[in-house]
């Protein structure tokens, strides 16, 4: 499950970082270039995938805890 995790959170975090480029018109040729709503998306996208990250690579390090002997 961490693993999907982490995809998904990869994923989204470069899908929201391209929607915020094409949304503040740096990104070009898309109909979403240039329109904020795609940014402010982007933006939305892009944290839920930090997010995400964040909580595969908590689990990781809470699986590598409970595996150590003290």
């Amino acid at each position: 499950m961490r693993w999907v995790r982490a995809i998904g959170g990869a994923v989204l975090t470069v899908v929201g970082l391209v929607w915020i480029l094409q949304g503040v018109n740096v990104i070009r040729g898309s109909s979403m270039s240039g329109h904020g709503q795609y940014a402010v998306l982007g933006v939305i996208v892009g944290l839920i995938g930090i997010w995400l990250l964040r909580g595969a690579i908590r689990v990781r390090e809470e699986s590598r805890a409970a595996w150590r002997p003290d």
